[in-house]
């Protein structure tokens, strides 16, 4: 006896999946941990301690008053005296028992991948990343190693069509190696998950308190570092090796608590496009960092926050290119202002204004422009100049080969924002964005598994996206994504077979 829909009804997903010649990836699919069962993975490996250092991390996950509250056990003027930001409640799917054991049972999720309109999916169980606040290194190490062991384990057998992604911690480089290397090599897991950045003090305000001083206001006193544009670590020889390794980096980055998404009352007010916002300034620092020009062969897959925003972003790069590049910037550089021309147009219709001020030229130019455009001003150098040196920008053909063949951007069922990401119209070069199919089912955005695919479906059927962008969102993209990292990530899978048995 399965648990499938009843024998008499087929799922929406399922119909419009047998009517494909080509498979389906669903590039996000978040499964929950049955916490016994992981806790003896980590007891395994550190014995009760590290187990108390799990639920601890997993705890940490919540912001909290400093004294262990979470916002819902705070009274309104805690919650107003902390600022503690309001974090989300009701977040798995509840009224569907049958999706709730789903996303815990690999037996069951993997029986049900039909129903969900899929041939392929990359998991994000929803613990593969707490390990990040483990208290210090050596207890964040070992826990990641036990969690992405357990994961491993936990879905081998169903590696034909399911694949978990590891957690990298990557707080430097050599660690993001170690744990990259052990993660692909000794439990053969071949999908990363990463976060799009890691937090670190301002040095400068740390100095100026004892240790246990600052930890009290280490979270008002810190910024992101991305790994790629202004970091304090050479994260190169991570990337190489990911590259070397033939691995796919993903990340579902937020930015809830950053400046403009911090209410202390308001869960939407937090949510809403914080996805998209982190993996932004992710994407930026990688690309203006150079990293995508010194490694063409990296593929990011960029999750949750629509794929609009990629499109858009590619659009400002270009737009700034051509205004802020070396070329454009001469219509602002201060030697290019003709100072003589500047004092007869004031001579001729400005003596109300300067009357009886002098006309002395760089007196003028100060007095319009302001002092940093005067002859004697400290000007940067033409190395400071140029926005897109790192990246190697000479061409608005570079900055779609160093933006748009690195990043996927990972799109939900019903979004319908996704239209932007096809628009060769709008975009520049007349490109198209890689859009990725990423149904988040497993998460509140989904209360029906097998929904997601035809919730895709109904965008075409809208007139919103083509039945060929349709194909490039839930196949072609994916595909590329996983392939250009590596050409032999689905060999032995079901997307192998669809395609053999196709050709």
């Amino acid at each position: 006896m399965t648990a499938r829909l009843p024998h008499n009804r087929v799922s929406r997903s399922a119909d419009i999946k047998s009517g494909l010649d080509f498979p389906v990836i669903d590039t996000d699919v978040h499964t929950n941990d049955y916490t016994p069962a992981i806790e003896d993975y980590v007891a395994h490996y550190g014995g009760s301690k590290l187990v108390d250092e799990f639920r601890r991390a997993n705890a940490e996950r919540s912001r909290s008053d400093g004294e262990g509250h979470d916002w819902y056990q705070q009274t309104p003027e805690q919650r107003q005296h902390h600022r503690s930001r309001r974090n989300p409640w009701w977040a798995r799917v509840t009224a569907n028992t049958l999706d709730v054991a789903t996303y815990h049972l690999p037996e069951l999720l993997y029986e049900r991948q039909d129903e969900q309109g899929s041939d392929y999916s990359i998991l994000f169980p929803n613990n593969v990343l707490s390990p990040l606040a483990a208290k210090d290194d050596e207890a964040r190490r070992v826990l990641q190693r036990a969690v992405n062991h357990y994961h491993a384990d936990l879905y081998r057998k169903y590696s034909d069509r399911l694949t978990p992604v590891a957690g990298i911690p990557l707080h430097t480089p050599q660690e993001g190696i170690e744990e990259l290397e052990f993660a692909v090599n000794t439990l053969g897991l071949k999908v990363i998950n990463i976060a799009g950045g890691v937090r670190r003090p301002i040095r400068a305000i740390q100095e100026q308190f004892s240790p246990e001083d600052f930890k009290n206001i280490a979270k008002y006193a810190s910024y992101v570092d991305f790994y790629g544009l202004d970091s304090e670590h050479d994260y190169d020889p991570f990337w190489a090796k990911a590259v070397e390794l033939g691995v796919p980096i993903t990340t579902h980055y937020g930015s809830q608590g950053w400046v403009g998404r911090n209410s202390i009352s308001n869960y939407m007010f937090n949510h809403i496009g914080h996805f998209a916002d982190a993996s932004e300034a992710f994407a930026k620092a990688l690309f203006f960092g150079g990293v995508t020009r010194r490694f063409p062969k990296l593929r990011f897959g960029l999750l949750e926050g629509g794929a609009d925003w990629g499109a858009r972003v590619f659009t400002h790069l270009v737009d700034r290119w051509e205004k802020r590049g070396p070329e454009g910037l001469k219509n602002y550089d201060p030697a290019a202002l003709d100072t003589e021309l500047l004092v007869r147009l004031f001579e001729q219709y400005g003596t109300d204004l300067v009357k009886p001020r002098s006309l002395d030229p760089q007196t003028l130019v100060a007095d319009t422009l302001g002092k940093r455009y005067t002859a004697d001003a400290i000007q940067p150098t033409p190395e400071q100049q140029n926005d897109f040196a790192a990246a190697g920008i000479e061409s608005a053909e570079d900055i779609k080969s160093r933006w748009v063949d690195n990043f996927f951007f990972g799109s939900e069922a019903d979004d319908r924002t996704v239209a932007h990401a096809f628009n060769d119209k709008a975009n520049p070069l007349g490109v198209k964005i890689n859009a990725i199919y990423s149904s988040d089912v497993g998460h509140w955005d989904v209360p029906d598994l097998t929904e997601a695919l035809a919730e895709s479906w109904d965008l075409v059927e809208q007139q919103v996206i083509s039945e060929a962008d349709f194909k490039s969102l839930v196949f072609s993209n994916p595909y590329k994504l996983y392939t250009e990292a590596n050409a032999d990530f689905f060999k032995g899978t079901a997307v192998e077979r669809k395609l053999a048995k196709g050709a």
